[in-house]
């Protein structure tokens, strides 16, 4: 088969630029809520309306994005949303804007954009089968680009902030969705069945199987449990504690994009170096050791009011542990789920691992409000701890380790000629 990298690296680049896009909303966002409101209630609201159609359009969105084609969703909802994202910095340098209007705008663009992210990932396995690359590296290096996106895009976050405006700064998020739709329509291009068919059963039968499929598979189930916990904290973390710690504590949204930034770094270097050698590491002891350090430790860092300075190497290191976390769990749910039901079982997935997130951006503004910053921070530090040490006790957790190869046996003709790949 000819080769085909050019597809693989426009899909990188596609999605680096709209999740470089969504960065810069996630940042001016509650920035811009805070800054209006004073209130950091608001600002969890805000982390709500961020999150919570992210929940809604992976759950609902995966069986759609089967029906359509995996290119043309990406294409489609990247149109859509971006056509909502510049509304809002639009009425609010014409006519003006109220609250309630910019929440639902960026809710219903966000809605749109979840499914586009899972299209994405879903058409993945062929476009890097096509470039020659090996599994586990192309998730590593898809995972590179998304921390590249936050690398990229919180620091312009920042500074389009303090310069140009919070809701002016959607301007740019909205021309990402407008780059990415061009690069994938013109220059990705997906050889097979699997991802150009359109799924037969009705939609609910659809909705149905992916969910059955996911809730059969114990180390689904056990991936959903453990992340969902920890994506509450991080939810808290970026969009109420992190704003009100680096408004109170740093000065503002300059320091706040550097502390993301710095993270996104870390984990871009991290992804990166992980795509090379991870296919050499234990699967389980390197997310154990990895998903540790990623967390807990930079919420009592923040609780322990450490410099500026050596936050920011900590972010790094937490960034840095992080880049293997996400590659590892995408490639085991590339190998276990069925190519003709990828995009509905990722939304699921998704979306199971995104259901706590609002949640804790209202509960991170009440802790804050009512119990203080660093209570609620070295809470969360440890509970995070809790959480990622759980795939340390073994049991289901086992199965992320790579099976050993079948010994062939030369006397069965069934295994003459089999190529190595055939193996699972």
């Amino acid at each position: 088969m000819t080769r085909r990298p050019s597809s693989l690296y426009a899909l990188y680049l596609a999605h680096t630029v709209s999740l470089t896009g969504n960065m810069i909303t996630i940042i001016a966002l509650p920035l811009y809520v805070l800054g209006r409101t004073g209130s950091a209630s608001a600002t969890g609201f805000a982390g709500v309306v961020a999150t919570l159609p992210i929940v809604l359009g992976d759950l609902f969105g995966g069986t759609i994005v089967d029906r359509f084609g995996y290119r043309r969703a990406s294409v489609l909802t990247d149109l859509a949303g971006g056509s909502l994202i510049v509304l809002v910095p639009t009425l609010h340098v014409t006519t003006g804007i109220p609250l309630w209007a910019v929440f639902a705008l960026i809710f219903t663009a966000t809605l749109l954009d979840a499914p586009g992210q899972t299209a994405r990932r879903a058409m993945l396995p062929e476009v890097a089968e096509q470039a020659g690359v090996p599994l586990e590296r192309a998730v590593g290096w898809m995972e590179a680009c998304e921390r590249g996106a936050r690398l990229i895009g919180a620091p312009v976050a920042g500074v389009l902030v303090v310069t140009v405006g919070g809701l002016q700064a959607l301007f740019v998020d909205s021309a990402s969705f407008l780059i990415s739709a061009l690069l994938v329509a013109r220059l990705v291009r997906v050889a097979g069945q699997v991802v150009e068919q359109e799924v037969p059963e009705p939609y609910w039968k659809g909705l149905r199987a992916g969910l059955t499929f996911v809730l059969k598979d114990r180390l689904m189930r056990a991936i959903v449990a453990i992340v969902v916990v920890t994506n509450l904290f991080d939810a808290a973390n970026s969009t109420v504690l992190l704003p009100v710690y680096a408004e109170r504590e740093l000065g503002g949204a300059v320091a706040l994009g550097l502390l993301v930034g710095v993270t996104g770094g870390g984990a871009f270097v991290g992804s990166l170096l992980f795509g090379v050698i991870g296919h050499r590491l234990p699967r389980r002891p390197t997310m154990i050791i990895a998903f540790t350090l990623a967390g807990g430790p930079t919420y009592l860092a923040l609780a322990a009011g450490l410099p500026f300075g050596v936050l920011l190497v900590v972010k790094a290191l937490a960034g840095f542990c992080a880049g293997a976390v996400n590659p590892i769990l995408g490639a085991v749910q590339l190998e276990r789920i069925p190519p003709n039901m990828r995009a509905r079982a990722f939304g699921l997935i998704n979306a199971g691992c995104w259901a706590g997130m609002p949640l804790g951006s209202l509960i991170a503004g009440f802790a804050v409000e009512h119990w203080g910053l660093r209570p609620t921070l070295i809470a969360v530090g440890l509970g995070y701890l809790f959480m990622t040490l759980q795939p340390a006790r073994g049991g289901v957790w086992r199965e992320l380790d790579r099976p050993e190869p079948v010994a062939e046996d030369p006397t069965d003709p069934a295994s003459v000629g089999m190529e190595p790949s055939a193996v699972k």
